[in-house]
């Protein structure tokens, strides 16, 4: 069975290289990183609307943000593990949130 992101890959191997290459380890290469920048694209992707759901619960009040703060913290942690994100800059996002909270919970 075809995944539908390995079909995906081979769409995009397809149209998006310029000059093919002739070495076969070359034609490897080009279809695992467009594997990788898809994969890492996905979880960057998962980030940004957990960042975007922890920014609409905080517009709705601190306890439904705090709620959405450990789900958002997750997914950083998970996207710094896989490699996506770097720690300090995972660090930052989440200290910018729990700065946020503790603004939102004192006002």
């Amino acid at each position: 069975a075809v995944l539908k992101s390995q079909m995906l890959v081979k769409a995009v191997y397809l149209w998006e290289v310029k000059e093919l290459p002739n070495i076969q380890s070359a034609k490897k290469r080009v279809k695992v990183s467009k594997t990788k920048n898809l994969r890492n694209r996905m979880v960057k992707s998962g980030v940004k609307t957990s960042i975007k759901k922890f920014n609409a619960a905080l517009a709705e009040g601190a306890q439904p943000a705090a709620a959405q703060l450990s789900a958002t913290t997750s997914a950083i942690d998970k996207a710094v593990a896989k490699g996506v994100i770097k720690k300090n800059a995972a660090n930052r996002k989440k200290a910018r949130m729990a700065l946020a909270i503790n603004k939102a919970s004192n006002a």
